[in-house]
């Protein structure tokens, strides 16, 4: 794979994430925070899965809690990494995920999801 092929984790704000979930079919968004161990655990697989083949389609991005006042709000009631997917702008999942397994879970499902037209 070239380096002009693969697709980047686009690291957004608050504002920016609302217009790509309508922009984009399907986005998967991180929640992060400074000094979460677990967060800096799933970095790696989490850029690695937006360069895969099978995820092209998905649009990845990533946002700091501490950088963002929604983001914020929602990281306190929940612990970071927080993850959410979304399909034509509506939030199709959302949870804490621990293991790079449960991500690439979680993926698959909205790599999966065929969203019904009206």
């Amino acid at each position: 794979m070239k380096v002009a092929d693969r697709q980047q984790v686009r690291d957004v704000y608050d504002d920016e994430l609302r217009q790509l979930t309508h922009e984009h079919m399907k986005v998967f968004a991180k929640f992060t925070s400074t000094n979460c161990e677990i967060c800096e655990l799933l970095a790696p697989p989490f850029v690695k899965f937006a360069d895969e083949e099978e995820f092209k389609p998905i649009l990845f991005v990533r946002l700091d809690s501490d950088e963002n006042p929604v983001a914020k709000k929602i990281m306190q009631e929940k612990v970071a990494p927080f993850f959410v997917s979304y399909c034509q702008g509506r939030l199709l999942e959302c949870d804490m995920l621990t293991t790079e397994a449960d991500v690439l879970d979680m993926l698959r499902r909205l790599r999966e999801y065929m969203p019904v037209s009206s």
